[in-house]
């Protein structure tokens, strides 16, 4: 009998507070939370469960540029035009303590997976690393030659990815500080990037409207996507592995497959530019925001099994065997030899032919 064919990912809900474009967007891990900044120089706090008041956040005197929820939910990062960082406990009252990270803006921020530390990444061509406990400085990255938009954690916490305007992806070890891998392929800026839930690769977006994937091990391309008209300005992934979402300027989303490296999605929502995506911890919604003020609130509907492990597996291993074996259906099917690479991408560019308009 053959399964029942999933829905389309569906609109759940709009929210609107934000008085300028929305510059990102993140879950808490228990989803009962999402955290959006905005050009407005506000953070707001919305609460998932219908008719629940927002929390509106002020302290920041410039755009809020990145915000992250730590692993547990109980605190929650931004940074901003105004070269701080805030951590804030998001409740009511909305403490927060401040700290002057960078010289120039605070382009991205992170938590690593055990809580204990953050990245940052700036206009000033640095990635910094501190300790969440008292804000304290550990360490700071330098051989990016222009503003670094975005620097994350890999899961397991010993690697730190970075993507840049100087188009260059790097790879730095945390431990020995040392940077591991240069990715030169972007043929422009390059404006987020982020890990596998395996740690086994990165994927990164770029203004040159493409999504590339990496193997972090071999330094391999494993796949190039060219479906967006414009820059894309965020990604994230699923958290099986199996699927990326793409935000960007055209004003579109994008599913993608990365088991059959094809597109699964195009939505179309916002009013302008797609700026940030991100999917819940459990992969059941994802959120984005846009120029047009709103934060919106979807539904994903595929991978609906997903869901239903978690609640058996214990996490870190659904992710690390879900992962590895995306990972080697990726190299099966896109780095055995350089002519099935070479289909691959033709294939994509008849995709990217039939869907634009």
């Amino acid at each position: 009998m053959a399964a029942p064919c999933p829905d389309d990912p569906s609109l759940e809900r709009h929210f609107k507070g934000h008085r300028d474009a929305v510059t990102c967007v993140d879950f808490s891990l228990n989803m009962k939370q999402l955290a959006s900044g905005s050009m407005d120089s506000c953070l707001m706090v919305w609460h998932m469960k219908p008719q629940s008041r927002a929390y509106r956040f002020t302290g920041h005197k410039d755009a809020v540029t990145c915000v992250n929820f730590s692993p547990s939910g109980h605190l929650l990062a931004s940074g901003s035009r105004d070269k701080t960082v805030r951590i804030w406990v998001p409740n009511v009252k909305g403490e927060s303590t401040v700290f002057r990270a960078h010289t120039a803006t605070v382009r991205s921020v992170h938590f690593c997976s055990d809580g204990q530390s953050l990245v940052t990444a700036s206009d000033d061509k640095t990635v910094k690393v501190w300790s969440t406990h008292r804000q304290k400085f550990l360490f700071s990255l330098n051989q990016h030659i222009n503003w670094v938009r975005c620097a994350k954690f890999s899961p397991d916490g010993r690697l730190i990815v970075s993507a840049s305007d100087d188009k260059t992806v790097k790879l730095w070890d945390k431990n020995s500080r040392e940077c591991v891998h240069s990715y030169c392929e972007h043929g422009g800026f390059v404006t987020y990037v982020d890990f596998h839930p395996s740690g086994t690769c990165v994927a990164a977006a770029g203004m040159d409207n493409t999504v590339k994937v990496w193997d972090v091990r071999t330094h391999r391309l494993l796949q190039h996507y060219q479906l967006h008209s414009a820059a894309v300005n965020a990604l994230s992934f699923h958290p099986s592995g199996n699927y990326l979402i793409t935000a960007s300027s055209d004003s579109t989303l994008k599913i993608l497959d990365l088991m059959e490296g094809r597109l699964l999605y195009t939505l179309h929502g916002h009013q302008g530019p797609a700026t940030t995506v991100a999917f819940s911890r459990t992969g059941e919604y994802f959120a984005s925001g846009g120029s047009d003020e709103q934060v919106m609130v979807w539904k994903s509907n595929f991978d609906i099994d997903y869901g239903e492990v978690l609640k058996v597996q214990k996490p870190p291993a659904t992710l690390a065997s879900s992962g590895n074996l995306t990972v080697s259906i990726l190299e099966q099917r896109l780095t055995l030899t350089e002519d099935k690479l070479k289909q691959c991408l033709e294939n994509q560019q008849l995709i990217m032919q039939r869907t634009t308009p």
